[in-house]
């Protein structure tokens, strides 16, 4: 039999370079970054380099790792790696090292469908990508030694940087062959010149007052920076008055102070003192935000402000250094500056404000979620009712040129999860809560971030529970069920399962039951495949039912996969025609072209030869057309597995093998080293 082989996907490796730039000259550390050097010199004793930095807040460990990754470029010819783990601050163990390892493949090529589930089979798969080449790898905010562990690459000559910001117990626990490198503050000339740098006039107007400041600020960089935008901005202001005002204010955040009189308090004060009051007003919400990353929209969310205001307000926290300019257009907070304006807000506002902005913040994010969730898919099932909440808003994801849902919903999840944390401590948040958790997964369904997924998932719940609304509670308790099987949790899937069961019959909602029983129906999968297609065929009967077309033809497709796994490809057979046949009709050509690949398999264990290939063909051919090419790659090495058993010649089965192989080639996948000693052993074309 010939076929005719189609071309491989375009797909171009890009190497990656993820350690942001500095955004300002670099000075002195001198010592520190000839530690690091000798991490990445030839003859080392280990092949891997480890380093463990650590300083005082506002030292400046990040541009100390920043700066050295740029002058080492050339050494790392696999890239440079990034993950801030202070993000999320996830809450199940594993699960955030989990979401960096898959960051991290995916960055390294490898095709989201072909990144493994569990955190055990990413590792694994990510040491066997980082095998060949010199890699660096930066890990900020670690907590955990197991967070480091997980992550560390097998090339020779790569390096790990890791800036710790849990319990310094945990360091011992790394590698015995991990540096501890303390970054000191800067030296007084090195300080001087940094200041220079950033206010040249100043600095040369006065430059006894210039040395008071660089002491009095401790010689953080995160201080000088501070005062520099403070000089910058106030053109009244000289050094000499800088100096008084900052001998003054020694007495605030003892515990984040570099002696008695070198306050990050002082320069802090000093940079609000000079903001506008609604700015200042601004900068205080910010204090009480669990936003790790700013955006005029949301600025404007919590201020009650319009955008230009919002805009403007940014600019002036920006010209200050109370904030980081990213690359993307947003902004960061340091947790210093977050600390100090949360400290105003403390001293200044009543509480109510802050619970205000919150409130104000998740209905921001809610209207967003919403939107990009319908913008990636209009007919998944939801139980929330939003026509009031979307009712006359602007839709970004709609208008020409507008942003991409999902990469939208990658960049500003961080943001709405801590939104959910914060709402769940205040009372009359339940319900946009519960309805932001349940949009916000159309995003882990195809980025499985199963920590942030897992957290917000509860979060709704627990939310959904408190509102009284078992519609609500049984739809995010049957999603949890999803992260938690893939992280192996069997038995806390089947608790989470149990209660959407219930609250489901509660509810009344016949597709919400629907759904809830295919859910149930792949935890069971793992161990009782009998009560699986029961859970399945009720799920296609409540569809029907309901009159749900595309839900019945899911729950059709997962039955009849399980029944070919149990044995009963006869009946298999049928059940996958049908569930085709209702795809097909609702024009879902690629689960269609899925469902032909499960039927030409369940033909082939029947032993059905002539109708399993003609299946598997027009599967794969379909599957191509759809741009699913994983799936395509599966139907065509199975077309060859099928020829080789039943006699068919070399020349049949290597187009197919050779297809199969330049898609799980450029995938990344591990299916690669099978088909390539499949094609080996067929000898030379």
């Amino acid at each position: 039999m010939t076929l005719n082989v189609l071309p491989p996907p375009a797909r171009q490796h890009v190497i990656p370079y993820e350690v942001p730039p500095l955004s300002a000259r670099f000075f002195n550390q001198v010592d520190v970054l000839a530690r690091l050097d000798a991490l990445a010199a030839p003859g080392r004793d280990v092949p891997v380099g480890v380093a463990v930095l650590q300083g005082l807040p506002g030292v400046g460990t990040t541009a100390v790792i920043r700066h050295w990754a740029e002058r080492k470029r050339a050494l790392f010819r696999g890239g440079q790696l990034y993950h801030d783990f202070a993000a999320l601050r996830d809450r199940r163990e594993g699960a955030d090292v989990s979401e960096a390892a898959g960051q991290f493949l995916r960055s390294l090529g490898v095709d989201e469908p072909l990144i493994p589930d569990s955190l055990q089979e990413r590792a694994a798969r990510f040491r066997s990508r980082t095998a060949e080449q010199p890699l660096l790898v930066v890990l900020e905010n670690v907590s955990r030694a197991a967070q480091v562990r997980a992550l560390l690459p097998r090339g020779p000559g790569s390096v790990v940087l890791v800036t710790f910001g849990g319990d310094s117990g945990e360091l011992g626990e790394l590698s015995v062959d991990a540096q501890l490198v303390y970054v000191d503050p800067l030296d007084a000339a090195s300080a001087l010149r940094l200041l220079a740098d950033r206010c040249a006039q100043a600095v040369a107007a006065d430059p006894a007052a210039a040395a008071r400041v660089v002491e009095l600020c401790g010689r953080l960089p995160l201080a000088l920076d501070i005062v520099a935008g403070r000089l910058r901005t106030a053109r009244s202001l000289t050094l000499a008055r800088l100096a008084d005002e900052l001998a003054d204010a020694t007495h605030r955040l003892p515990g984040l102070s570099v002696g008695r009189s070198r306050s990050m308090t002082a320069a802090l004060d000093l940079a609000y003192g000079a903001l506008p009051p609604a700015t200042a007003r601004l900068y205080r919400l910010i204090g009480t935000l669990p936003l790790t990353v700013l955006d005029e929209q949301v600025v404007a969310a919590a201020a009650g402000a319009d955008l230009a205001q919002a805009r403007a307000q940014l600019r002036e926290l920006e010209a200050l250094s109370l904030l980081e300019a990213a690359e993307d257009g947003r902004h960061r907070v340091h947790d210093l500056v977050r600390l100090h304006a949360r400290e105003r807000a403390e001293q200044e506002d009543a509480p109510a404000s802050g619970r205000a902005a919150l409130a104000r913040v998740l209905d921001h994010y809610l209207r967003l979620t919403a939107l990009a969730d319908r913008a990636v898919r209009q007919d998944r099932l939801r139980v929330a009712d939003l026509a009031d909440v979307l009712r006359d808003a602007p839709d970004p994801f709609a208008a020409p040129g507008g942003a991409a849902p999902l990469a939208w919903l990658e960049a500003a999840y961080p943001n709405i999860l801590g939104v959910l944390r914060a709402a769940a401590r205040v009372p009359g948040l339940q319900v946009p809560l519960w309805q932001t958790a349940e949009a916000l997964t159309v995003l882990f369904l195809h980025h499985r971030h199963l920590g942030p997924w897992l957290e917000s998932l509860a979060l709704g719940a627990e939310a959904a529970a408190a509102a009284v609304d078992p519609a609500a509670e049984a739809r995010l308790r049957s999603l949890r069920s999803r992260p938690l099987l893939d992280l192996g949790a069997h038995d806390e899937a089947r608790a989470e399962l149990a209660a959407a069961v219930a609250c489901a019959e509660v509810s009344g909602h016949t597709v919400l039951r629907a759904s809830v029983q295919e859910f149930l129906g792949r935890c069971l999968e793992h161990h009782d495949l009998d009560a699986a297609m029961a859970a399945y065929r009720a799920s296609l009967a409540l569809n029907t039912a309901a009159g749900e077309e595309r839900g019945a033809a899911l729950a059709a497709y997962f039955l009849g996969r399980a029944e070919d796994a149990a044995g009963r490809p006869r009946a298999a057979l049928a059940t996958l025609r049908d569930a085709r046949a209702r795809l097909t009709a609702r024009a879902d050509h690629r689960m269609a072209a899925r469902a032909t690949l499960a039927v030409g398999l369940a033909h082939d264990h029947l032993g059905e030869t002539d109708d399993a290939v003609r299946a598997l063909t027009t599967a794969a051919e379909a599957l191509h057309t759809t741009e699913a090419y994983g799936y395509e790659a599966d139907a065509r090495a199975a077309l060859a597995d099928l020829l080789s058993r039943t006699g068919s010649g070399p020349d049949a089965v290597r187009p197919l093998l050779t297809r199969a192989l330049e898609v799980y080639e450029a995938y990344g996948s591990p299916r690669a080293d099978a088909v390539r000693a499949r094609l080996a052993e067929l000898g030379p074309a």
